[in-house]
């Protein structure tokens, strides 16, 4: 169980910032087993680690999304609206970061900086020792452009959630997305 996440802790394990699993992979980290097929391994980390994170990927092929486009990353400093890197091995092994900001110690939401959270309690820990970012946290952003796959997590979730996991949701959901779905099952 969680094979892949095994592998990506090995690729970075000479990264020295912070770093965490985020979408999918978080939701089933917290439940505690793989609940779905996930096509992609997205990590996340702070943007102000982004150099110590092209030191330690080197070796690999690293692009950046940029205006809906894969360009090469040269290690340049990257800033917003960039924040997805996609790395890619030699051996065929591949995984994206993802830049998160912060400010003050705290977390700031790409799309509204005036949702935050404490960076203390971003992340969480799962029982097989894997840090991943919190599940609610990863469901504001799946918020946005909310597809199967973001529903079926959100429906797996939902039960592991604690009230204040909970209540932040809802609090960020009607402040970013008052029209969502999700906020049904959260008002209740």
């Amino acid at each position: 169980m969680f094979k892949k996440c095994t592998e990506v802790r090995q690729w970075l394990s000479g990264f020295e910032g912070e770093w965490m699993f985020a979408g999918g992979w978080a939701i089933d980290l917290h439940i505690g087993e793989e609940t779905r097929h996930h096509e992609d391994v997205e990590v996340a980390i702070f943007r102000e680690d982004q150099q110590a994170l092209y030191k330690t990927l080197k070796t690999w092929d690293l692009h950046i999304v940029e205006e809906k486009e894969l360009k090469r990353w040269e290690g340049e400093n990257l800033t917003l609206p960039v924040h997805e890197i996609h790395a890619s091995s030699q051996e065929g092994h591949h995984f994206e970061i993802l830049l998160n900001e912060q400010n003050r110690r705290r977390w700031q939401f790409r799309r509204d900086p005036s949702i935050t959270f404490e960076t203390s309690r971003m992340q969480l820990q799962s029982e097989q020792g894997y840090a991943y970012l919190n599940p609610e946290i990863v469901l504001l952003y799946k918020s946005t452009h909310t597809t199967e796959k973001d529903e079926q997590d959100f429906v797996h979730v939902f039960p592991y959630l604690n009230e204040h996991q909970k209540e932040w949701l809802k609090q960020a959901l009607m402040h970013h997305q008052p029209e969502h779905p999700w906020l049904e099952a959260l008002l209740y």
